[in-house]
């Protein structure tokens, strides 16, 4: 993972929707907010997002259900497969863009220079301290992330096995978005860490150069 440098502007970089991307270039960086106050509190109750976990479960849950039951209200196909379709964009987008980022603090984006290449960011929040990732917030969304995927993979052997080619697309629709928030919200985990785990060697090799010069100091000092 390549940090990028903390004034860069990726607004300017989108290039026309008719570019094609080559290769990938990932990076990892801050987690940034307009709305997030620096100097908020961490107090249990003031910093849960109910309505972000609603809708993080909401439109996943609808759209297994629309594909389950949608045949009960409506015997055109055209109309379940708009429904069910919709239901998976809003899905993907609120993941994507608002409950990752208020639940567990990570986001993942991609964009495309205008030399055809491929941009992924992988964001984690800056201060931890300051908007805490709680317990019961971080295993809803990673539970609903990670189930998910699996039903529609069950979903898509039935349809395989049935032979009902023409749900199989909305499966595997399903499967790409699905998939998609997954995997990227895996790289943004794990390059969170791999970020700890770097910090924390920069602060103990700091130590140690501190401590040995500190003590190389301190004999030239008793031998004069």
């Amino acid at each position: 993972y390549i940090e990028r440098p903390h004034g860069e502007d990726t607004a300017n970089a989108n290039p026309p929707e008719s570019s094609i991307g080559i290769t990938d270039d990932e990076s990892t960086v801050p987690l940034r907010s307009e709305t997030e106050n620096t100097n908020s509190s961490n107090n249990d109750t003031g910093n849960r997002h109910p309505v972000a976990g609603f809708f993080h479960v909401f439109f996943r849950c609808g759209a297994i259900a629309a594909y389950l039951f949608c045949g009960w209200f409506s015997k055109s196909f055209i109309a379940n497969f708009i429904i069910i379709i919709l239901l998976l964009a809003f899905d993907f987008w609120t993941v994507k863009n608002v409950s990752g980022r208020l639940l567990v603090g990570l986001r993942w984006w991609n964009y495309i220079d205008n030399n055809g290449k491929s941009h992924w960011i992988y964001e984690s929040r800056k201060n931890q301290d300051e908007k805490p990732v709680y317990p019961s917030e971080s295993r809803l969304f990673w539970l609903a992330l990670i189930v998910t995927p699996v039903v529609w993979v069950v979903f898509f052997i039935v349809a395989l096995i049935t032979f009902k080619f023409k749900w199989l697309l909305i499966v595997i629709v399903a499967l790409s978005l699905n998939f998609a928030n997954l995997i990227g919200y895996i790289k943004c985990k794990k390059g969170a860490n791999s970020k700890l785990t770097r910090m924390a060697g920069d602060f103990l090799t700091k130590q140690i150069i501190s401590r040995a010069t500190k003590g190389t100091s301190t004999q030239v000092l008793e031998n004069v």
